[in-house]
């Protein structure tokens, strides 16, 4: 039975993202469009309501790319993260991919690959997409020797917060987790709900356990659990269980966490509703660059890394990697044209990715150059700081046993399942592969 390798990443791959590097992004050239009358079909997960920057982006590179490539129309689709995954399943099992989408490296890549319905992209790679990315980005998304996906962000998740909520009842940013309890301890007796957490997805909790599982047994011990070199049912991974529970029994999160989707939650700490949050960096822009989000809220936001926990861990060991990439459907009518479609959307991303959404991107861009808010820097030079980065645990794993992964997740916060039997299941579904 095929081991699939580890997928931590280290600060090594990232070392060059403070300089980020002379600009690759957007310097490549795009010659006219060969198909007349082809239609793209392009599938995505930024709503405008939800993503603007985002969203305004990608309709300027179409808009862009179809004056470029005259007779050639981008048809787009557009769903929000949750609804986007599960038409993706849909839609691969009619064999009715859109013919360029949105995916994940590692574990959610798997079953379309091992399905023939990704085409291979290192074409690109070695073609105009040559030395265009950070080094170690590109890579998570290759299989069997070959690359299936090209990836559009670089991201860590960090602990935000609202600086004013804290300054009020006297509390700074904790390093350890004493600290952090007490913050938790602090806000409830004054009637400040902590954390949102949006736990309806589940993802949002696995960040939480992750968290927890690296500081508590080191930068290693989940993805040696995934990848079989180690257990699941470590005393490690067990601990942090049994901490995340009792982070619940500390009321630490939002009521109703299990029920709110994370779109709610995060509306609820950008109301003011909840003093911390923890989520990717891929939501910088509500906190540096989105004008529809009031400059006073995005002043009174700060992050911090996840506190030590009893003296274990490291504060530049993160969760993170590449974020979502492109890809082309193996059986798409217009393959060429949708190669084409990606390399020049990715040629286009980076520096409109930092300069309009304030976010990190896979490829090389000249940061020098570019006026970039100190919440952007901070994170880049945490980045560079990086001593261990461990890819989200559900893309890590196989399909099957991420779904597993989730909704154990979700019984974990919810009580519904003891750390023992929590790490038992785990072990028993990853064994089973």
């Amino acid at each position: 039975m095929r081991k699939r390798k580890a997928v931590t990443l280290f600060s090594g791959i990232f070392l060059s993202l403070l300089v980020l590097l002379a600009g690759c992004s957007g310097s490549g050239e795009n010659t006219s469009g060969s198909g007349d009358g082809k239609t793209i079909e392009f599938m995505h997960l930024w709503p405008e309501g939800s993503s603007k920057q985002h969203h305004k982006i990608v309709s300027e590179i179409i808009e862009d790319f179809e004056k470029e490539n005259p007779g050639v129309k981008v048809d787009l689709e557009v769903l929000s993260n949750e609804q986007y995954k599960d038409k993706l399943k849909v839609l691969s099992t009619s064999n009715q991919l859109p013919d360029v989408g949105m995916t994940w490296a590692a574990g959610f890549l798997e079953p379309y690959v091992n399905g023939e319905k990704f085409a291979t992209l290192d074409d690109l790679l070695e073609g105009d997409l040559k030395d265009s990315f950070v080094s170690g980005t590109a890579e998570a998304y290759a299989m069997n020797d070959n690359t299936y996906g090209l990836p559009l962000e670089l991201n860590i998740a960090t602990v935000f917060y609202n600086k004013a909520i804290f300054d009020q009842y006297g509390l700074e940013a904790p390093t350890t987790y004493d600290e952090f309890k007490n913050i938790i301890t602090t806000l409830n007796e004054n009637g400040v709900a902590p954390i949102a957490l949006g736990n309806k997805d589940r993802w949002t909790g696995s960040l939480w356990y992750m968290y927890m599982a690296d500081r508590i047994g080191g930068g290693d011990v989940l993805t040696s659990a995934i990848n079989r070199s180690g257990s699941f049912e470590d005393p490690a991974l067990v601990t942090a269980a049994e901490e995340i529970q009792n982070l619940v029994d500390m009321d630490a999160f939002v009521r109703g966490f299990n029920g709110l989707s994370d779109e709610e939650a995060k509306s609820m700490f950008m109301g003011e509703q909840a003093a911390m949050y923890l989520m990717g960096s891929w939501d910088l822009p509500n906190y540096t660059t989105n004008e529809d989000v009031p400059q006073e809220f995005r002043d009174s936001i700060g992050y911090f890394s996840f506190p030590t926990v009893d003296g274990n861990g490291d504060l530049n060991s993160h969760v993170g990697g590449p974020g979502v990439g492109l890809f082309v459907a193996e059986d798409s009518d217009v393959k060429d044209e949708a190669k084409k479609f990606v390399s020049f959307f990715i040629q286009q991303w980076g520096e409109k990715a930092v300069t309009g959404a304030g976010v990190i991107p896979a490829t090389k861009v000249d940061a020098a150059s570019l006026d970039l808010p100190d919440m952007y820097i901070d994170v880049l030079n945490d980045l560079s700081e990086a001593s261990n980065i461990t890819l989200f645990a559900d893309v890590q794993m196989s399909a099957g046993v991420a779904q597993v992964h989730l909704d154990l997740i979700q019984s974990l916060f919810g009580k519904g399942v003891t750390p023992d039997d929590f790490a038992k299941e785990h072990e028993d579904a990853l064994s089973q592969e």
